[in-house]
């Protein structure tokens, strides 16, 4: 069975060479696209920040983190339209898992096929030495 619903988030860059005027244009462009089409979770703005490396020759970028639920075939769709949109310098969808992070000491033993892993100490009991 196919699903209804999935959680995503996208992640957007925006030029900044044009001003800040393009930035929130580009932005309520997405929100309302997102808005349409999904039910809009939370809208990060990370602001202008210096980019790892030169992108089209430029050193900073507006980000913004959209965090939506979808039907599955959106995200291709928004991708798309990113893709072709004048002022985006990069993107990334991907797939949120909001399962609660367990830690360490409360993970269980064993390893991928659910076996105890035995330790370096475990191993010379057995083997007697």
């Amino acid at each position: 069975m196919a699903k209804l619903s999935e959680k995503y988030e996208t992640t957007l860059v925006f030029s900044v060479k044009n001003g800040e005027e393009q930035v929130e244009a580009l932005k309520a462009k997405f929100t309302t696209l997102i808005e349409k089409n999904a039910t809009l979770v939370n809208v990060n703005e990370w602001g202008k920040r210096r980019l790892a490396y030169p992108i089209n020759y430029e050193t900073d970028g507006h980000y913004v983190l959209y965090a939506f639920d979808c039907a599955p075939e959106f995200p291709a769709e928004l991708e798309r339209v990113m893709g072709i949109t004048e002022g985006i310098l990069r993107f990334l969808t991907v797939v949120r898992n909001d399962a609660p992070v367990r830690p360490v000491s409360e993970q269980p033993e064993g390893g991928k096929d659910g076996k105890t892993v035995k330790t370096d100490e475990t191993q010379a009991e057995v083997a007697g030495e």
